[in-house]
């Protein structure tokens, strides 16, 4: 059985800690490696490493750096099927799903790959007498990165690639659940060539999260998962003085209205909110019919379809749902949707009897499906992260937006409709960070920037995109003035004694 270590200098590390994690294949809940979790020492020796490497990075130029990042985007292109399989052995899901899921990593690297337009600055001549201004944008210094577990590769790669091209070092902590396609992506990042210390990855549990918020070196965080940990991480991060995005929690609606095509939504429903075992953040969790009659309807369509999604590991190329990710979420979905029941709600489709051959001891929850849930139970409250769709019934349009605007989180929203001046309401009145009309999971593509509003981000600025660079960037401005001829005598005022 192998260890797991870190990522130090463009090749392996062990570092000096003796505690060890479990890693567990999900589909048959058998340990199949050791993690090795860092010490605080580990981690500020990782932090040194980074902050010796920053002076050199930042002033490499701004092209040389993209080259790093063309040649990167290529060796992933080369490397998905094997990425893939990595992820899916430690995660569960399928393997289009992780697929999938490195092609939106790909796309941040792409969007990275053009860091020189991006970096460009402003300048104004003559904003006074002999007085001009220019303002660019410089690299924040060594940041770090804390990622989940449901999302291995891509989350990692919607942080580091934007800040390491902005000329920033980075230290990613990722999930100690599933912690080797990070390793094997890091080896992929060196081979493109990235110089030593620029990033570096370290496993580890709470220890190893405290020792990067408390290290004075880390000047930026970015953390994507939980609400409890993230408002811990911002609140943390931010009295020790750091920059730090958050990105949490979620409860995402999808709204159907009349006159929406119930196939489509069907459709959509299905790989929304099961697609990789609802473990999302953008899944959708809520279906919010508008009217009686739309509701039977979307009911009597998705029932069937829910009974009929094949559950098996991601070895069988049939698996439309692979198992959760430990039997820690396991037993919350397994309580949660218990209380469903207590509380109310019709269990419609009962997906937790599954049992498969050979996988009796493996994390498999099928779908679930309830219906008549209110707004006050567990079930619609609180994020269940696994295969379980709710259907709220609204009694009308000014319902279902009420329902969205009082949740306690804004992550993602969508909203079923033919008509137009129905959608255009909708995404200008919820108060929810992305928006879909006619579209299941509205994330934003590479070039625009990922994040939800309310309790869903404790922070200023969402991730990638142009939100990523300025988040990875701090702005300074130049105010210089070369006066021509001889002046003589002191002066008080902006323009230097011209006239303007």
């Amino acid at each position: 059985m192998s260890n797991v270590g870190h990522f130090l200098s463009n090749k392996s590390w062990s570092g000096g800690s003796e505690r060890i994690g479990d890693v567990y294949n999900p589909a048959t809940g058998a340990i199949i490696a050791k993690v090795i979790l860092a010490s605080k020492a580990d981690v500020d020796a990782v932090v040194d490493v980074a902050a010796e490497a920053l002076p050199r990075w930042a002033a490499t130029p701004a092209a040389k750096r993209a080259s790093v990042m063309f040649e990167f985007r290529d060796l992933l292109k080369s490397h998905t099927d094997e990425l893939a399989e990595l992820l899916s052995a430690e995660h569960g899901k399928t393997i289009p799903d992780a697929k999938g899921e490195i092609a939106r990593g790909i796309e941040v690297v792409e969007f990275a790959c053009g860091i020189p337009q991006l970096l460009k600055g402003e300048y104004s001549e003559s904003v006074a007498a002999d007085v001009d201004s220019h303002a660019v944008r410089q690299p924040v210094g060594v940041v770090a990165g804390i990622t989940p577990f449901n999302f291995p590769a891509m989350v990692p790669l919607w942080m580091y690639p934007v800040a390491i091209s902005c000329g920033n070092t980075f230290v990613l902590k990722p999930s100690e659940k599933d912690p080797t396609v990070v390793l094997r992506i890091a080896e992929l990042l060196a081979e493109a060539g990235l110089p030593e210390g620029v990033f570096n990855v370290v496993n580890g549990d709470k220890e190893a999260v405290d020792a990067l918020l408390d290290n004075p070196k880390v000047e930026a965080v970015s953390f994507v998962g939980s609400t409890p940990i993230g408002q811990y991480i911002y609140s943390r991060g931010t009295s020790n003085g750091k920059r730090v995005q958050a990105l949490c929690g979620a409860k995402n609606h999808l709204v159907v209205m009349p006159d929406a095509d119930m196939d489509q939504v069907t459709d959509a429903l299905i790989g929304s909110a099961y697609g990789s075992a609802g473990e999302r953040c953008m899944a959708v969790s809520v279906a919010v019919p508008v009217g009686e009659g739309t509701a039977d309807h979307l009911v009597e369509a998705l029932e069937p379809r829910v009974r009929a999604l094949k559950v098996a590991p991601y070895t069988d190329p049939a698996s439309e749902l692979g198992p959760v990710i430990s039997k820690q979420s396991f037993d919350k979905i397994h309580r949660l949707i218990g209380q469903g029941l207590e509380q109310g709600a019709k269990l419609v489709v009962d997906g937790r009897d599954i049992s498969l051959q050979g996988y009796e001891e493996g994390y498999f929850i099928g779908g679930c499906l309830f219906d008549n849930v209110s707004t006050d139970m567990s079930i619609y409250k609180e994020e269940i992260f696994g295969p379980v769709l709710s259907v709220v019934r609204a009694g009308g349009y000014e319902e279902a937006i009420r329902m969205i605007n009082d949740h306690e989180y804004g992550n993602g929203t969508s909203i079923f409709t033919r008509d137009g001046d129905a959608a255009r309401d909708f995404w200008a009145r919820v108060r929810i960070g992305m928006v879909g009309v006619n579209v299941p999971i509205p994330v934003p593509v590479a070039y625009h920037s990922f994040g939800g509003w309310k309790r869903s981000l404790f922070g200023d600025h969402h991730i990638h995109g142009m939100e990523g660079v300025r988040f990875y960037t701090r702005l300074k401005t130049m105010t210089s003035r070369w006066p021509s001829g001889i002046r003589t005598g002191a002066e008080f005022n902006f323009t230097g004694g011209k006239d303007v």
